[in-house]
C-alpha cells in the first residue's frame, strides 16, 4: 500500500477543474517520449514476427484511459476495478496503483476521476461509515482513521445545508414571483375598473 503525504491526496472539497494536476514538467515528459523513440528502433531490430505481438501488446496500454474526459474514465473505473464500483474507500496512493495499471493514463484526467468520485454523495457516506481502506482489487488495508470519517461527515453536513439553502432559495423566489403576479393582477383588475368610469 502507498502512503502519499496529505498534499498528495486528492481533495475532496474542490471542483474537478481545481483538482486537476498541473501539466507535467518537461522533465516528466522528455523520458517517455525518448523511450516510445527508442521503441520503434527496437522493433525494427527484431524479426517482423516478434515485433507484432511487442506492438500489439504496447496498443492497450496505451488506449488504456487515453483521451477520455474524467466521467468516461470513471465509468471504465468502476467497471474495471471493485473499490470503484463497490464505492469502497480508496487506499492512501490509488493513484499510483492506477498509473501502474494503466501507464497510458493522463494524469490530470485521472485526478479529475479521482475528485468526482471521492466527491461523491455515495462514497462521502461510505467513508462516513468506513473502518478500513481498499485497494483497487477490493482487498482491506490500512484502517481509518477518525479525523478522515469526520471529515467525510462534515463534507456530507455542508451539503446537506447548501442544498437546504437553495431550495429555500427557490421557494422564496417562487412565492416572490406568485406575490407579484397577484400585484400585477390586481393593478389591471383596478385600472379596467376605473378606465370604465
Amino acid at each position: 500500500m502507498n502512503n502519499i503525504t496529505p498534499a498528495e491526496s486528492v481533495d475532496t472539497n474542490a471542483t474537478p477543474e481545481a483538482q486537476q494536476a498541473p501539466a507535467a514538467p518537461a522533465t516528466e515528459a522528455a523520458p517517455a517520449s525518448a523511450s516510445a523513440a527508442a521503441a520503434p528502433e527496437a522493433n525494427e531490430a527484431q524479426p517482423a514476427d516478434e515485433a507484432a505481438p511487442a506492438a500489439a501488446a504496447a496498443q492497450p496500454a496505451k488506449a488504456a484511459g487515453a483521451g477520455l474526459s474524467p466521467r468516461a474514465l470513471l465509468k471504465q473505473l468502476q467497471q474495471d476495478f471493485p473499490a470503484f464500483r463497490d464505492c469502497l474507500p480508496l487506499s492512501i496512493g490509488i493513484d499510483k496503483q492506477l498509473l501502474a495499471r494503466m501507464p497510458g493514463l493522463d494524469r490530470k484526467v485521472m485526478r479529475a476521476a479521482l475528485g468526482i468520485h471521492t466527491g461523491s454523495m455515495r462514497y462521502l457516506r461510505a467513508m462516513e461509515k468506513a473502518k478500513v481502506r481498499y485497494d483497487l482489487d477490493g482487498t482491506a488495508g490500512a484502517e481509518v482513521p477518525d479525523t478522515h470519517r469526520a471529515h467525510a461527515k462534515e463534507q456530507l453536513q455542508q451539503r446537506f445545508k447548501k442544498e437546504a439553502e437553495r431550495k429555500k432559495a427557490e421557494r422564496d423566489a417562487a412565492a416572490a414571483e406568485e406575490a407579484n403576479r397577484l400585484r400585477q393582477e390586481k393593478l389591471q383588475a383596478l385600472a379596467s375598473k376605473f378606465s370604465k368610469n
